[in-house]
């Protein structure tokens, strides 16, 4: 059995810098806010304003969807995987 004590010490499993800040929102938190299956014209309406973090800087997620092609999502991860292959995946520019 582990002690507690030696969870308590233990160093965070990710640590977090002191850099600049990230405008936006991760894809996949905004994804998480949804339930599925969805329509395209129904996360515009829910979620369209979101900013999202993209290799590009951010982007509102009505935007990223005018570019998309499917309009109706059976799942989160087909969701991803559409928006994703639209913005791409890199590293994500810092605010300014």
């Amino acid at each position: 059995m582990a002690d507690d004590d030696d969870a308590e010490e233990e160093a965070p499993a990710v640590e977090l810098g002191t850099g600049e800040s990230v405008e936006g929102a991760p894809l996949a938190r905004v994804a998480s806010r949804l339930t599925w299956p969805k329509e395209a014209s129904r996360i515009r309406e829910l979620e369209g304003e979101s900013t999202i973090r993209t290799p590009a800087g951010p982007q509102t997620l009505a935007d990223v969807l005018d570019d998309v092609e499917t309009t109706y999502f059976d799942s989160r991860q087909e969701f991803l995987d559409d928006v994703t292959s639209v913005v791409g995946t890199g590293p994500v520019e810092t605010a300014d």
